[in-house]
């Protein structure tokens, strides 16, 4: 990991990582609580998230590379980043919307729909969570876009597949966070555009002279419901499935040209 951070960094590019001591998760499905206990499924502690995290700080710290962790999920991965960020170090973590929505309950009934990589959490954690996305120490907001189809999902929770869809409902889930007020809908827009751009080093995701006019035009307050089998991919697996939302993108353009 170390010379992959240094080789990375020396071609001016950010390493993007999946944070778990795979070590504590091996052969695990679930965290480890009082639902993956009531249902009987393997489980692993949320700290092996952090584990993960403090090593690959470290590393950053000896390399000076950045790193970007693609999801975070735990109370104590946040504090390793926000402590990371307030020391100078080049670290920036992501989420998505089901681990601010949803914690660990939403297995209940072994619904495979809710079975992610990472696991969902217990409430303290998705807590933490929320306030990591207020308090700016989240950077990019994430469709965690992994469709399984029913082969891997319509099987007992052990032997399914890890994975939602999860780009369609983005939006909708992002502006629903603006309404409770947990952000504004200028940051709901660096997470989902600015900041994932300047990671890549892609010259989008802003409205600046010279960029590229890539446009939506958005109703935010369009109603609908989520509805798995509305969803474009045949695999249109969501735990969020029935969920009445608000904000439809009504036309797009890609630099400059309309083309919905």
């Amino acid at each position: 990991m170390a010379r992959l951070l240094a080789y990375v960094g020396g071609l001016g590019m950010t390493t993007t990582v999946h944070a778990e001591d795979e070590g504590l998760t091996r052969n695990a499905v679930a965290t480890r609580g009082e639902m993956a206990f009531r249902l009987g499924l393997a489980s692993a502690p949320a700290i092996a998230e952090a584990m993960a995290v403090s090593r690959d700080i470290a590393l950053v710290e000896e390399t000076g590379a950045p790193l970007h962790f693609r999801q975070l999920t735990t109370a104590k991965a946040f504090a390793l980043v926000r402590d990371a960020k307030s020391r100078g170090l080049p670290v920036t973590c992501g989420i998505s919307p089901a681990h601010l929505l949803l914690s660990d309950v939403a297995l209940g009934e072994w619904r495979t729909f809710a079975k992610l990589s990472p696991p969902l959490r217990q409430e303290e954690d998705r807590q933490a969570a929320l306030a990591a996305l207020s308090d700016g120490t989240i950077d990019v907001l994430t469709s965690g876009h992994d469709p399984r189809g029913p082969e891997d999902k319509r099987l007992p929770f052990a032997d399914a597949q890890p994975g939602m869809a999860g780009a369609e409902s983005l939006l909708a889930l992002g502006l629903g966070l603006v309404r409770d007020g947990v952000i504004t809908i200028e940051r709901l827009f660096a997470l989902l555009a600015a900041n994932p751009a300047k990671l890549l080093g892609v010259n989008a995701g802003t409205l600046t002279v010279g960029a590229e006019a890539d446009l939506i035009l958005i109703d935010i307050d369009a109603p609908w419901q989520i509805d798995s089998r509305a969803m474009p991919g045949r695999a249109g697996n969501t735990p969020f499935d029935g969920l009445p939302v608000q904000g439809r993108v009504k036309a797009l353009w890609k630099g400059g040209r309309r083309i919905t």
